[in-house]
């Protein structure tokens, strides 16, 4: 009955939740930007999507918010554990597993404060009220264009935080004895950078969140960026 008599067996299970909130989560967000948004985009689509909205969206939505809530939770009580256990906040892994940790908590503030916000009081609220013949909630269409970013950057994020979340138990060269302050400072800019460029930047800057193909590869270069960026500081 070791897993529930240590704190050993009780990290696991923790583990063992934040892998299935994550997936549950992770996975609904590239149904979101994969499949449905295109969907929607397509002439088929366009007639299904105010039923779509009304009936799919809301339980989606659902599992997508409560997976991102208990992924964060679990995550943030295993990293709490760890220092607990007297691993440092200057340990190669705890730098790998936090770069991962900074991205997913700002994807659950996305999810909670800009995406179901909009699709609660705009999106879906729109469709029902027109449906019983009324008028949509004003400013919908730019509340969704908000809300879409926000998807798009979360999965952009998504790359690299599960690069960096797989690469604290298993790339231990990289991150491991480094400038942590040097680090930090670098890997902040870029990742608030990203994310303050999607909600309030101007659309020029936004174009590589217009496409499935734009945000994976940006998604991919920022991935690049922030393990070169851990390598040569390690390194310097």
């Amino acid at each position: 009955m070791e897993i529930i008599t240590s704190l050993n067996g009780w990290e696991f299970l923790l583990r063992y939740l934040h892998f299935l909130a994550g997936i549950t989560w992770i996975g609904v967000l590239y149904y979101f930007n994969f499949i449905q948004t295109p969907f929607f985009g397509s002439e088929l689509g366009g007639t299904a999507k105010s039923a779509m909205t009304r009936g799919l969206v809301p339980n989606a939505m659902w599992w997508f918010r409560w997976g991102a809530m208990f992924t964060f939770l679990s995550g943030w009580t295993i990293v709490l554990l760890k220092l607990h256990a007297g691993v440092g906040l200057g340990d190669g892994y705890m730098t790998r597993i936090l770069t991962g940790g900074v991205m997913g908590t700002i994807m659950w503030f996305n999810v909670w404060f800009i995406i179901w916000p909009a699709q609660r009081d705009f999106a879906i609220k729109s469709a029902l009220q027109v449906a019983d013949g009324g008028e949509p909630v004003p400013g919908t269409p730019e509340k969704g264009a908000l809300a879409g970013r926000a998807s798009r950057t979360n999965t952009l994020f998504s790359l690299p935080m599960l690069f960096f979340m797989g690469s604290a138990s298993h790339l231990q060269s990289f991150n491991n004895g480094m400038s942590d302050a040097v680090y930090w400072v670098v890997a902040l800019a870029l990742i608030l950078a990203v994310e303050l460029n999607a909600v309030v930047g101007t659309g020029g800057r936004q174009k590589y969140l217009a496409t499935v193909t734009g945000t994976i590869h940006t998604g991919l270069a920022l991935t690049v960026v922030l393990y070169l960026a851990g390598v040569l500081i390690n390194n310097g």
